[in-house]
């Protein structure tokens, strides 16, 4: 079943995310079957070459049937930020539309997502960044913050008070996560218009079924090789500092190697971090209004409403739940 024309329309994009371990990749492939097409994965990790475990990165064979892409398109010790990510899938998408493939963006970082669809001054909060650079204040003080913003930002510098710890903080935030400056982004986002009509899914589940996902998940990367995995990205001379290895799978396997965590212990820390990031996820997800929340029993439905979507343009069918699970 394929969309009907449309290559005369600006490109339709069904985008799939929801927290991590929700089961999306399985359900896109299950829904390509029927509709068709090829994604364009928005997963900030799943970009970097050699971090195949630790990120769940789509089985080869998944992608032999399914093309997904945006994936391994970044070495690790190369900066990767929403800005190359939007001007990466702007060329995919543009190319699949032109085909007439059904176009799929499925991942969880809503940072991402956020910026290919409303551009990057909707893209520009990152908790995660934002919580980075907090620690970084307590640890450094924030004349070391207000420095950095000069080198990064100097128009920002320029009009935010050196003793402001809440401005400086947020400039930062927007240049690390959008890889401009907030100057650069807000002047850029008042000329953009929206090129996309786009129906966003959300994927959850109950909070214990995804905690005990989540906690398999976790045992069976390390059953897979992920200790392996981090020796050898050690070996290639990517060490532990640099920013995607600084994430919640990767630093307990380096404490493990350094003999400071035993395997189990390192186990349990990804799992709990995990958990913790999910509910982060959820929450953060929670408060975007165009998300229509399906839990993995509505498949039916959701079928149904991609369909709708595809044939008959945006309006909204309803969704099953209002995502009050997230809780």
């Amino acid at each position: 079943m394929q969309a009907s024309g449309g290559r005369g329309k600006p490109p339709a994009l069904i985008v799939l995310t929801g927290p991590t371990g929700t089961g999306k990749t399985n359900l896109v492939v299950r829904l390509a079957r029927v509709f068709g097409g090829e994604v364009v994965s928005a997963d900030s990790m799943q970009v970097y070459r050699y971090l195949d475990i630790g990120t769940a990165k789509p089985s080869r064979s998944v992608r032999e049937s399914l093309p997904h892409h945006l994936v391994d398109v970044a070495d690790p010790d190369e900066p990767f930020h929403a800005a190359l990510f939007v001007e990466l899938a702007e060329q995919v998408i543009g190319r699949l539309h032109g085909e007439g493939k059904t176009i799929w963006v499925v991942g969880g970082t809503g940072l991402y997502i956020r910026a290919l669809l409303g551009g990057l001054a909707e893209a520009g909060a990152d908790p995660e960044i934002r919580d980075g650079l907090k620690r970084e204040l307590a640890r450094s003080g924030l004349p070391a913050l207000y420095e950095r913003l000069g080198r990064t930002d100097p128009e920002s510098a320029a009009r935010i008070h050196r003793n402001d710890a809440v401005r400086i903080v947020r400039a930062l935030e927007v240049y690390e996560a959008t890889g401009r400056t907030m100057t650069a982004v807000q002047r850029e986002h008042r000329f953009r218009r929206k090129p996309y009509r786009s129906l966003c899914l959300g994927l959850a589940r109950e909070r214990e079924d995804l905690f005990d996902r989540i906690d398999r998940r976790a045992e069976e990367m390390f059953r897979e090789g992920l200790v392996g995995e981090v020796e050898e990205l050690l070996r290639r001379g990517y060490g532990e500092t640099l920013k995607p290895l600084q994430t919640l799978t990767y630093r307990p396997v380096f404490r493990h190697i350094r003999g400071e965590l035993t395997e189990r212990d390192a186990v349990l820390s990804v799992q709990r971090d995990t958990r913790l990031y999910a509910r982060r996820q959820g929450t953060w997800m929670k408060k975007e209004k165009d998300l229509e929340w399906f839990l993995p029993e509505d498949e039916d439905r959701l079928k149904f409403r991609v369909d709708a979507f595809l044939n008959a343009g945006p309006a909204r069918a309803g969704s099953s739940q209002d995502g009050n699970f997230l809780d």
